[in-house]
């Protein structure tokens, strides 16, 4: 039997190429990926925050016994960061107020940060920033 001749090893980049990609490689590109980041962070941050906004007109309308306009109107105006309107409230509602206010400033905190992730990282890329953790 002749040997057959060795049939030449394929560049690296074929390699590359004929590796599995994600679907989200594929089929986005760079900058609708980074839109469908953008889009994705909003939506979470829009639900933390009607999460928190209905758990403070709940808490208004059951413990502090206001009506639900009122209640949406106080609950809003805490998780902006205006502050209370109504400011004779009983004692149990005091304390609530209290608790939903602190609540509030962590979700407002938490989900502008969710929300501005996408920009930040965009930024780190174009600045080149690295992480540090491969230099030690």
């Amino acid at each position: 039997m002749a040997d057959k001749p060795a049939k030449p090893a394929k560049p690296a980049a074929d390699a590359r190429a004929a590796a599995p990609k994600s679907s989200a490689t594929t089929t986005l590109g760079p900058h609708r990926r980074f839109l469908s980041r953008v889009v994705s962070g909003a939506k979470v941050a829009a639900y933390l925050l009607a999460a928190t906004l209905t758990c403070g007109v709940l808490g208004y309308h059951f413990i502090a016994h206001l009506s639900w306009l009122i209640s949406f109107h106080q609950a809003s105006l805490l998780l902006s960061g205006m502050g209370p309107v109504v400011t004779d409230l009983s004692d149990p509602g005091r304390m609530f107020e209290s608790l939903y206010s602190l609540f509030c400033g962590v979700m407002l905190l938490g989900s502008t940060g969710i929300l501005f992730t996408p920009f930040i990282h965009r930024m780190l890329h174009a600045f080149h920033v690295e992480d540090s953790a491969g230099d030690k």
